[in-house]
């Protein structure tokens, strides 16, 4: 009964996975402007790889093989929101058509 959970618990992580994954694909593909398709991917790919990592520690069971995806989770959650917001950012400094997209506040 608890090998049934447990294989029910990782094919419903296999299938959050993919949902958020295809629907990062559909932001991507219709939204117009850069910085929100950059939302978009780094969002679904940010949960998308938590949820297959999750969902192979439960496949694994807790062994040392485990850390090693818990540290792929770690790395996912330090360097995915760093590298959209430095993408996000190097947008807001060259774009020169900036203030056509978005509300631009003045100091």
């Amino acid at each position: 009964m608890l090998e049934w959970i447990r294989f029910g618990t990782f094919t419903a992580l296999i299938a959050a996975a993919l949902i958020l994954e295809t629907m990062a694909v559909f932001g991507v593909n219709r939204f117009k402007y850069s910085l929100n398709r950059i939302h978009a991917s780094a969002i679904g790919d940010t949960l998308a790889v938590m949820c297959v990592s999750f969902a192979a520690i439960l496949y694994t069971g807790f062994s040392f093989l485990a850390v090693k995806f818990a540290f792929v989770i770690l790395l996912v959650w330090l360097t995915s929101p760093m590298s959209g917001h430095l993408i996000s950012l190097l947008v807001f400094r060259t774009d020169n058509n900036l203030d056509k997209e978005v509300k631009l506040w003045k100091n």
